[in-house]
């Protein structure tokens, strides 16, 4: 029998409104009742995966920021975090600065940023100097964003120069041109050997689970490395063919409630 399950949040649990279905709070129920751990791991900051956790009835363990950080919402306890490399923090501070765009800093529950989000409530906005500020807190992922597409597609090749981090996650119009070029777009960054891959393993490694006996289910390429660590993986009819050829099971899309059908699947299995 699985052990855990670990769970995107856009594309995969959540469906085009941003909404986890009752359909898909129950499927989580059935298999929460069984005894599986199901824990959501998303590129989104803490708080935000706490909340979205929550909202499905998952368990009290949470791994945000792309696999940089694994914490318990219960017992308000940071299992992991893999602290970004400051000095790579300042210099895409400084690029989003001289691009005039948003930078924001996933810091213990909230997030920091040189430009506020009038409807986000959750972010603080930076009053000192970037290097002060970097002494004194421990970053776990920046993010680079504006709804100006070319502006954010021509930082990667500066971002990619700068030592010790990676992209770790991109707006889906950066990768597929078919995909719309609305909203906010952004680049994740964090240390380069941390990924949804790297978080999951070290989940299993601290609460004595083999990766044999975890299921991973996403729909974009920062899923993939879950997808290659996990015992068995699956993708959303909504991924694109590249994430595919990763999963082992391919189940319906976030629009066709895809997560509750294969998480239905497999209690009536057992």
């Amino acid at each position: 029998m699985y052990k855990a399950i670990f769970i995107d949040i856009d594309g995969t649990l959540r469906n085009n409104l941003r909404e986890v279905t009752q359909k898909t709070i129950n499927a989580v129920k059935q298999v929460v009742n069984k005894g599986i751990l199901v824990v959501i791991c998303s590129g989104r900051p803490r708080k935000y995966t706490e909340n979205v956790s929550k909202e499905c009835g998952a368990s009290n363990y949470i791994i945000s920021s792309n696999g940089s950080s694994i914490y318990d919402y219960e017992k308000k306890q940071v299992l992991y975090e893999d602290i970004m490399d400051k000095e790579a923090c300042k210099k895409l501070y400084e690029l989003s600065e001289k691009e005039d765009i948003r930078f924001i800093m996933n810091v213990g529950d909230g997030r920091v940023v040189n430009k506020l989000h009038s409807k986000d409530n959750v972010e603080e906005k930076l009053e000192t100097d970037i290097e002060e500020f970097l002494r004194n807190n421990n970053v776990v992922q920046c993010t680079l964003a504006d709804s100006n597409f070319e502006k954010i597609k021509s930082l990667k090749k500066y971002i990619e120069q700068i030592p010790n981090v990676a992209i770790k996650n991109q707006h889906k119009s950066l990768v597929n041109p078919n995909a719309p070029k609305d909203g906010s777009i952004y680049y994740d960054v964090s240390n380069i050997g941390v990924n949804k891959g790297t978080g999951i393993q070290k989940f299993c490694e601290l609460l004595n689970i083999n990766l044999k006996d975890v299921i991973a289910i996403g729909d974009d390429k920062n899923d993939v490395p879950m997808f290659e660590k996990a015992g068995l993986s699956v993708a959303m009819g909504n991924a694109n063919e590249e994430v595919k050829k990763y999963a082992d099971i391919i189940t319906l899309s976030n629009e066709e409630d895809g997560v509750a059908v294969f998480l239905e699947k497999l209690c009536n299995e057992d």
